[in-house]
């Protein structure tokens, strides 16, 4: 799925009609503003070194690009930068005249669709959208997940056989978990069937669980999970534990309390782990973020966990997992203490 990237807007104009263009739409919409040496003024920042090579930075730093001028330039310079819808940042081009404002790339996970329709309201106009679930007035698989903050196993497959049943009128059932319900009555649910009971279902081709369950029972028809990212690990170690072991016991703790690994947000530790290598390899095996704490921050919550001399003598603070995963959660924790092999580990769940 999309990076997320450090920047977020880029917008490209080549012409003084696409600069006086830019000009509206920075006012309603945070962008960094691009365009030819000869054309640079008061907001602008001047292409380094040419378009093409502007459009190649852009592409890997910004989470979505808006183009103002001819679409087919807007392809040419972009075909050699593709990778697919999961990765590359969301695109919109517009006719420097604000008449046809068009999601050209990444429509779904990276955005480029509702970034259309804002930038159209903005100018007034109707956006131009031509993915296959939106002309049909139906969710998609893809937009779904990114509303969630979700993963699945397979997730291409998935997307490409979910979004075509959608289109093509195909029943397919969408059911929850209950602790789940606030969260997904905000999504985008348009086509799917609402499920209630796995053990009724009614006449469906398919089905797709929203769960953070690691199992679900057996089912009769063809069926996926989506996994939202809400599961949290505060983890202590001793210096040098291998990413091996820990990424074990986190599994082993994952696995009783019933959670699917795809559900884990982050993991966290004190400040003085920050480089840690078994941690950062976790996080990275993970693609989870890794959060560090200060002394003080986790100060706050020791009072709350049972307390070691010999870790308080070490760090400055006599637990670790338990104030780093109640940070992380604001509370929410879940399950008992992993203590084994010189590693501690405390999960939460965010809400």
């Amino acid at each position: 799925m999309n990076t997320v990237k450090p920047d977020g807007i880029a917008l490209l104009c080549l012409t003084p009609g696409g600069v006086a263009l830019a000009k509206r739409l920075r006012t309603a919409l945070p962008m960094t503003c691009f365009t030819r040496e000869g054309l640079v003024e008061d907001g602008f920042l001047p292409f380094d070194s040419s378009f093409a090579h502007q459009v190649q930075q852009a592409f890997t730093r910004y989470s979505a690009l808006i183009f103002i001028g001819a679409t087919g330039i807007a392809v040419r310079v972009l075909a050699p930068l593709l990778v697919d819808k999961f990765h590359d940042p969301a695109v919109v081009v517009i006719d420097e005249r604000g008449q046809h404002v068009i999601s050209l790339l990444s429509g779904h996970i990276g955005g480029a669709n509702d970034l259309a329709r804002q930038l159209a309201g903005i100018l007034g106009v109707d956006p131009v959208i031509t993915t296959a679930t939106d002309v049909n007035d139906v969710a998609a698989l893809d937009t779904l997940a990114c509303q969630l903050n979700a993963r699945m196993d397979n997730f291409r497959a998935a997307v490409k056989t979910v979004n075509q049943m959608l289109v093509s009128q195909r029943r397919v059932g969408l059911w929850w978990d209950e602790s789940l319900t606030d969260t997904v009555s905000r999504c985008d649910r348009r086509g799917f069937i609402t499920v209630t009971d796995l053990q009724q279902l009614p006449q469906l081709d398919a089905l797709v669980c929203i769960t953070l369950r690691d199992t679900l029972p057996e089912l009769p028809i063809p069926h996926w999970k989506l996994v939202p990212r809400r599961i949290v690990a505060g983890i202590g170690c001793r210096r040098g534990t291998s990413c091996s072991v820990i990424s074990a016991l986190l599994l082993r703790q994952l696995a009783a309390n019933r959670i699917d690994p795809l559900a884990l947000k982050a993991i966290g530790s004190i400040v003085v782990k920050q480089d840690e290598l078994g941690l950062n390899q976790l996080a990275s095996d993970f693609d989870v973020p890794f959060e560090i704490f200060s002394v003080a921050e986790l100060r706050e919550h020791e009072h709350r966990f049972p307390s070691s001399l010999f870790v308080k003598k070490t760090v400055g603070v006599g637990s670790v997992s338990g104030p780093a995963a109640w940070r992380l959660c604001n509370g929410h924790l879940i399950g008992e203490n992993l203590r084994e092999q010189g590693v501690t580990i405390t999960l939460g769940v965010t809400h």
